[in-house]
């Protein structure tokens, strides 16, 4: 068996099954920062607040399938605007409650409050928007009617 290099066997690995798939499967930190887009630097930082926990031979961190999938709901909690505080009760109630009852109630709790406070942006936005039209006509019509440039 040619033996290739690490690089395009992990391209290989990835092109012949999902990278979540093989329950076994072990994951250097530069894998997940490439496969994630996020600096190893990021997944330390996670790592130090308790939120993944990565198995350590020597320096060498190496991170399980369950490591990868909360690194997904993290970045996806931050991605949505979830403190770190709230993904990591949300992480804890997905490893207390395996029918994950709880946690989805938490999540749909949150999304909705997400949901309205994101309407209630875009209205002040629309508002705000309407104004400042509003300012920009009336400077039209103000210095059209001094006969200055602007005017259009």
């Amino acid at each position: 068996m040619t033996s290739r290099p690490t690089q395009e066997r992990t391209r290989a690995d990835k092109a012949d099954r999902p990278p979540d798939q093989d329950p076994d499967r072990l994951y250097t930190i530069g894998e997940l920062a490439d496969e994630f887009e996020v600096t190893t630097r990021t997944i330390r930082f996670y790592e130090a607040k308790g939120l993944i926990l990565p198995a350590r031979r020597g320096v060498a961190r190496y991170y399980s399938r369950r490591d990868r999938a909360r690194l997904k709901l993290i970045l996806r909690g931050k991605n949505l605007g979830f403190s770190l505080e709230e993904i990591a009760h949300y992480l804890k109630l997905y490893d207390a409650d395996p029918a994950q009852i709880a946690q989805t109630q938490l999540l749909l709790s949150r999304v909705e409050a997400a949901i309205e406070d994101l309407q209630n942006k875009r209205a002040d936005l629309d508002r705000t928007l309407r104004e400042l039209k509003d300012i920009r006509g009336e400077c039209t019509e103000h210095l059209k009617a001094a006969g200055r440039p602007g005017g259009k």
